[in-house]
């Protein structure tokens, strides 16, 4: 079956440029979703084919209800360890959603009410959208010492994940890792998978992901996944995940995160499901609820922050890569041929004791004696520098991995600002072609303007949680290595006190 739309807005085409004029509440065939570059080709009734922003065309009713009941396999079969209608290894398929599952993978997984903004979110659809008359769900941006600020919650969230169990269904032949999570708002545990925090993912990266950076989930695994460490693994970064998406005034509030906290029952959880996804301000239409307190910016203004939040960005990215890079180095020297140099040296204090001994010189055992325990000495170093990465290293770069994520993210947020700050930029073009009038022009502003809040909102809570993360995270991990060393000085002060001043 054809994939039909309905056209949300006015779109007249510009001559060369192989686009399509369409008409608000106009029906069009989609002919290719993956064109990129926020475009979808689409043919209209008379057969005429061309280019239509993705932002200006919604699914059709008929459309959304074949993806839910396709939706409905999805939530139970997706993630799971299945030996129906699959062919091949037996972990081949299952929660990590790899390929090569059998039967129960569903034919698509798309928006359920609008296409995926991921290709490259188009600010139009917002910058001359009509806003959405709903107003429970606005987002205030106010005036801070540092600039624009979000609104935070008088009392933080949190939440705690543990006790992952095994879990298994239909006699057996399914089996998943269920984890449980509190919230400290309800202090009442809710059972999720991960498929269900991959549900999560994707709606919050759906609805925020062109303003605010939705840090990517830990890295999918087919093989191992049942194993102990790797799940103590996958729990300690889920908790990351949730503790950083919990800290953020946006995100922790809205109804989809609460969905996944507080929901009682199955009823609830599905019911709420379907919510979240027929939302309508998603992609850049969220910046629709956008309500800054101050007075509006002038357009060179907002074009000057975004270039600097992007040169900031950029910098702080090549910066969190290269402490990655050196960081994993240097692990892999700790554990692999560091501790075997300490143990060669200790091995050849040993031998030359052995040696000494062999002698059989009158009063020489107290040196001997002195150089066999330096040899220990050497060896135990080893295994202390061996595992010192694990108490030290592990935390500093796993917070560099959380950052190189959501920095990951801020290319994609900069580029649908600098597409609306274009656009807007050919305000007076577009009121003289008459394709757009002075009041739209207006709202152009107004609309950037709300933009360039959002951004500075962000970046202020951005450059907040970055100092209180890494002057944690060093401290940390200097006094993890002030230990280290001090543990090392008392064994050679040891070792040193064996031999005797002559």
């Amino acid at each position: 079956m054809a994939l039909k739309a309905q056209v949300l807005y006015d779109f007249t085409a510009e001559t060369g440029n192989n686009e399509l004029t369409v008409r608000e509440g106009e029906t069009v065939t989609v002919v290719n979703q993956s064109v990129g570059g926020g475009w979808i080709e689409a043919q209209n009734s008379s057969g005429q084919t061309g280019l239509v922003p993705e932002g200006y065309l919604q699914e059709l009713p008929v459309l959304l209800a074949a993806v839910e009941d396709d939706d409905d396999e999805w939530d139970d079969d997706w993630d799971d360890q299945s030996v129906g209608g699959y062919h091949g290894d037996s972990q081949g398929d299952g929660e990590d959603g790899a390929s090569g599952r059998g039967t129960h993978t569903p034919s698509v997984k798309i928006s359920l009410n609008r296409f995926p903004f991921s290709k490259g979110p188009s600010p139009e659809v917002f910058l001359l959208a009509k806003a959405p008359a709903n107003s429970r769900d606005r987002l205030p941006v106010y005036m801070g010492e540092v600039g624009p600020v979000w609104l935070y919650p008088s009392t933080p969230l949190d939440c705690v994940i543990a006790d992952p169990k095994k879990e298994s269904k239909l006699y057996g032949l399914k089996s998943f890792i269920e984890y449980q999570i509190t919230p400290s708002m309800t202090n009442r545990a809710v059972n999720h998978r991960y498929k269900h925090f991959d549900w999560l993912y994707e709606r919050l990266q759906e609805k925020f992901g062109s303003a605010l950076p939705i840090p990517s989930l830990p890295d999918k695994q087919v093989t191992g996944r049942f194993e102990e460490d790797f799940i103590r693994s996958r729990m300690e970064r889920l908790q990351a995940w949730m503790t950083r998406m919990c800290r953020h005034p946006v995100v922790s509030q809205s109804d989809v995160f609460q969905l996944f906290l507080t929901y009682r029952d199955e009823k609830e959880w599905k019911t709420g499901k379907r919510k979240a996804e027929k939302d309508e301000t998603v992609g850049p239409m969220i910046f629709c609820l956008i309500e800054p307190e101050a007075t509006e910016l002038d357009a060179v203004e907002v074009e000057q922050r975004c270039e600097q939040y992007s040169r900031f960005t950029k910098l702080m990215d090549d910066g969190v890569k290269e402490l990655l890079n050196v960081g994993n180095t240097h692990w892999k020297r700790c554990t692999g041929p560091l501790p075997k140099e300490y143990e060669r040296i200790g091995r050849a204090f040993s031998n030359l004791s052995a040696v000494f001994s062999s002698s059989k010189y009158p009063g020489e055992e107290t040196l001997t004696e002195a150089l066999t325990a330096a040899g220990k000495t050497y060896e135990e170093i080893a295994e202390i520098v061996a595992q010192q990465p694990q108490k030290d290293l592990h935390f500093l770069l796993e917070t560099n991995g959380e950052y190189k994520g959501l920095l990951g993210c801020f290319p994609e947020i900069i580029a649908v600002h600098k597409a609306a700050i274009d656009k807007v930029k050919e305000g007076d073009r577009l009121v003289s072609a008459g394709k757009i009038s002075n009041n739209d022009r207006k709202t152009l502003n107004h609309r950037i303007s709300c933009m360039s809040y959002t951004l500075q909102a962000e970046m202020n809570h951005f450059h907040s949680n970055r100092i209180y993360d890494y002057n944690r995270v060093m401290q940390r991990y200097l006094e993890e290595q002030v230990t280290f060393y001090q543990q090392i000085a008392d064994k050679l002060r040891g070792a040193l006190s064996q031999f005797t001043t002559l």
